[in-house]
């Protein structure tokens, strides 16, 4: 059963970096709660769709995709801050960034391609609208409470909409179907405000 977007008004993102996208929604949550598990099978459900996909997807520590010894990872080494590999295939950019902290969502929105929805894994407190993905087993405290932002919560647990601050619609984190649903209906809807 498809969730109900009727009552749902999403506020206007004041990142102007979203506004080359059809729209960009949310997976926020802490560590461990399911977050890539469900992105991986959101882009599998939205591209079924028809649905123009890209992600973003917050890291909070180091890490390289880069291969040593291939000629991108001795450019990068040798002190170039921007590489780009192109095949017939596909196409990756690497930037350095230094010591100057993590690049903002904004930037970040503008740097892609446009996209028909845009899934950001992460950037929990960025004022974008947001589906929380929440497991009490994880240990944490749910992020709804304290974020106006969040318009849905995918969990594991039986709760009831609009109880205990809890948001409107509340989705089985395991129906991905349901959350893909949702995210449809919302793309699709000229609600904006």
């Amino acid at each position: 059963m498809s969730p109900d977007t009727a009552s749902i008004t999403l506020a206007r993102t004041p990142l102007a970096g979203a506004s080359r996208h059809g729209f960009v929604i949310g997976l926020a949550g802490w560590s461990g709660s399911g977050k890539t598990t469900l992105a991986e099978q959101l882009i599998g459900a939205l591209t079924a769709r028809g649905r123009d996909v890209a992600t973003i997807k917050h890291a909070h520590h180091q890490f390289d995709a880069d291969v040593p010894g291939k000629d991108s990872h001795r450019h990068r080494t040798a002190g170039a801050h921007q590489v780009l590999v192109s095949s017939a295939l596909r196409s990756v950019l690497f930037t350095e960034h230094g010591t100057g902290g993590d690049r903002p969502l904004d930037e970040l929105l503008a740097a892609l391609a446009p996209a028909d929805i845009v899934l950001v894994e992460g950037f929990k407190r960025e004022p974008i609208p947001k589906i929380e993905i929440y497991r009490e087993a994880v240990g944490k405290p749910p992020l709804w409470p304290g974020d106006e932002w969040i318009i849905a919560t995918a969990t594991d647990m039986k709760l009831e909409p609009q109880t205990d601050g809890a948001p409107a619609i509340v989705l089985d984190l395991n129906d991905a179907a349901a959350i893909a649903d949702l995210i449809c209906g919302l793309a699709g809807a000229d609600k904006q405000t």
